[in-house]
Order: structure tokens, then C-alpha cells, then sequence
């Protein structure tokens, strides 16, 4: 005879449906019907290789509902230091979870402060993320490191996530350098190229694949969604050219499904201005955000070698047009990591922590 399930095990598979639902609706693409109240922002960030605490977690506070106006926190001090792998830390990346109650902060285990060999770094380097988990953005768990790229790959570099209701999991991206089989010392050459794996828990991840490789080499990959639309931008490694006017800076792509292998070309030379308009020198680390007061995006770009972040704008995520802002102050120095907009509980709490 068939089993027929007792009542109590009906209302606990009803119980667990319920709760799934939940959690892949909060984490639907971003749109009005899924935003919380956003009060304010956190800005997570690094602050360069320059000094022997530059490569670890720095935070700032908008100055109320302003994007655009920032404090720094804990006095212009590290809140979060590495203790494992190459104990720094660049490339910060906070996520909120679909229970819209937990954050992950991801990070790339590296440090360059004394030693500067990108290329041994590219050849050799990690091939772990290192994560941090907070309930309330104040308390957070000890560091763990993660290995997600394959031994063929010779970085990870500046990891990302995102929720993907249509999976149930987050997919997490990073950019990596991958050598040939017979090649273990990782003495050929390579390019980067983003990868990505997916996650429930950033505990246990699945095997890492080739998400964007358009031949050459590109990193600091970001996603944001809108509409049912993800728009995804990136930086493009290659040196300027007559072949590659648009090197080092940031390219707009837009896809339905997060895990395409082939996005639609949106924009390309994104930062680097215009006759009519200011831009910088160069660019990378872009972290992408909605506003919470309007209807505007907010595309910070890390002029490296420069001024650190840049604030950009633009009502039309279609359109690939953005403008410098005007009249922002930024905390100094502030390099490659993520805005997060908070609620008013969630900025007073972390302002009265770190003041």
C-alpha cells in the first residue's frame, strides 16, 4: 500500500514550503515590491597597499539618507582584521541574506604592502575567499577561510555574491588567472577571466566555473537587478589601445538569467568621461547600488593609482549613461569594496558602535 504521510508531517512539509517561498521571494531581483525602508548606507572598503594596515576591513556611515556624505568609522581604523591566509584582506563585499536579517562579508585573501609582485600574486596567490557572518552588522563571527578555485587557478580575486531565486542559492564570483593541466608551477601564461561558484551556507561551495570570458582579461565583476533584468559591470584589464580604447574602465552588460555565459553589451568606457562631461583616469572595484530616496542608481568606480572612489549616477540603468556626481565627500582613500543600503535601526546601531 502507497505511504500516506501523517498530519503532523503534512504541516511540517507545508511549514518548510512556506518558509522557502519566504526566502526566495526576499531575495527576488531588487524592485519596489521587495525593498525594505532603507534609512541610510554602509560603505565597506580597504584603503590601499600603501600602509601595513590598508588591507583589511574598513566601514563608513552615510551622513542620514545621503549617498553621497560619508563619516568614517571606528576613527579611521580597521573594523575587521585578518588572521588567516596571507592575513590581508582587499576587495571587501557585504551581501544581506534573503531572511533580510543575516550578512556575509567576503574578501580576498591578499596583501601586497611590502611585497607589490602582482605577477607572483596572479601566478601563486590564494585560492580561497576568507568570510566573516553578523546578525546585526556589529558582532561578527570568527574568520573562516574557503578554497573555491581549482588548482589550475593561480588567483582569486575580488569575490562577489548574489542571491538567485531561481536556484535557491547564491551564486559567488570571482576573477581568476587559469593555467593549463601539465602546467602545476603555473609558468605559462594566462589571463583572468570571472568565475563563479554557487553556495548556500558560504560553507560548502560547488565546483567553479567560467562565467565571463571574452578572451582577454577581466576582473571586479558586480550585479545589480532591476525589473527582471541583471546588469552586470566589469572592469577591463586589457592596457589602452587603438584595439582597446576602453581599458581600464568599466563595461555594462545585462542579461534575464544571472547564470548566462552570453550577456547583452550594454555600455563600454563607463568613468572615463566625456568633452561635456568629468570623468577619471582610470578604473576599477565598481560597486553598483539603488538609491533610497529616488529612482537613481549609483555606480562607484575605484580610481586606482588616484583618488580611490568616485561616485557616478544615472536614472536609466538601459542606457549605459553615467555622470560624475557632484558635491560628494568620501571618506579618504577609500578603495574596491560595497555600499549597502540599511535600515534607520541598522545605521543607528553601527554609527553608536563605531563612532
Amino acid at each position: 500500500m502507497p505511504h500516506r504521510p501523517s498530519l503532523r508531517q503534512f504541516v511540517a512539509s507545508l511549514t518548510s514550503l512556506a518558509a522557502f517561498l519566504a526566502i526566495t521571494f526576499a531575495g527576488a531581483a531588487d524592485g519596489a515590491a521587495t525593498r525594505k525602508p532603507y534609512k541610510g548606507y554602509l560603505f565597506v572598503y580597504f584603503t590601499g597597499e600603501d600602509t601595513a594596515d590598508g588591507e583589511q576591513v574598513y566601514f563608513a556611515a552615510s551622513r542620514g539618507n545621503n549617498p553621497l556624505a560619508w563619516d568614517e568609522l571606528n576613527d579611521g581604523r580597521p573594523v575587521l582584521t585578518s588572521t588567516l591566509g596571507e592575513r590581508g584582506v582587499r576587495d571587501p563585499f557585504i551581501i544581506r541574506a534573503p531572511d533580510r536579517r543575516t550578512f556575509y562579508l567576503l574578501a580576498t585573501d591578499l596583501k601586497m604592502y611590502g611585497d607589490g609582485d602582482w605577477d607572483a600574486a596572479q601566478r601563486h596567490g590564494s585560492r580561497s575567499i576568507m568570510v566573516w557572518e553578523s546578525t546585526d552588522l556589529v558582532h561578527w563571527s570568527e574568520q573562516r577561510s574557503v578554497e573555491v578555485s581549482p588548482p589550475t587557478a593561480g588567483n582569486t580575486w575580488a569575490p562577489e555574491a548574489y542571491w538567485n531565486p531561481d536556484i535557491g542559492a547564491y551564486v559567488v564570483f570571482w576573477a581568476s588567472k587559469l593555467y593549463a593541466e601539465d602546467d602545476p608551477e603555473h609558468l605559462g601564461d594566462s589571463y583572468n577571466r570571472m568565475m563563479y561558484g554557487t553556495t548556500r551556507d558560504f560553507v560548502t561551495f560547488s565546483k567553479a566555473r567560467v562565467w565571463n570570458d571574452p578572451g582577454h582579461s577581466v576582473i571586479d565583476s558586480t550585479v545589480i537587478a532591476d525589473g527582471g533584468t541583471y546588469y552586470r559591470f566589469t572592469k577591463d584589464e586589457r592596457d589602452p589601445s587603438s584595439s582597446a580604447p576602453c581599458g581600464k574602465f568599466i563595461v555594462e552588460e545585462r542579461a534575464t538569467d544571472l547564470l548566462d555565459t552570453s550577456w547583452d553589451f550594454v555600455a563600454e568606457c563607463i568613468g572615463q568621461g566625456a568633452p561635456d562631461s568629468p570623468g577619471i583616469s582610470r578604473g576599477e572595484g565598481p560597486t553598483v547600488f539603488r538609491a533610497n530616496t529616488e529612482e537613481k542608481w549609483y555606480l562607484f568606480i575605484d580610481e586606482f593609482g588616484g583618488r580611490g572612489y568616485v561616485p557616478f549616477e544615472t536614472t536609466d540603468l538601459d542606457s549605459g549613461r553615467w555622470t560624475m556626481s557632484s558635491g560628494y565627500r568620501l571618506p579618504p582613500s577609500p578603495r574596491h569594496g560595497t555600499v549597502l543600503p540599511i535600515t534607520k535601526a541598522e545605521h543607528e546601531r553601527v554609527r553608536a558602535e563605531w563612532r
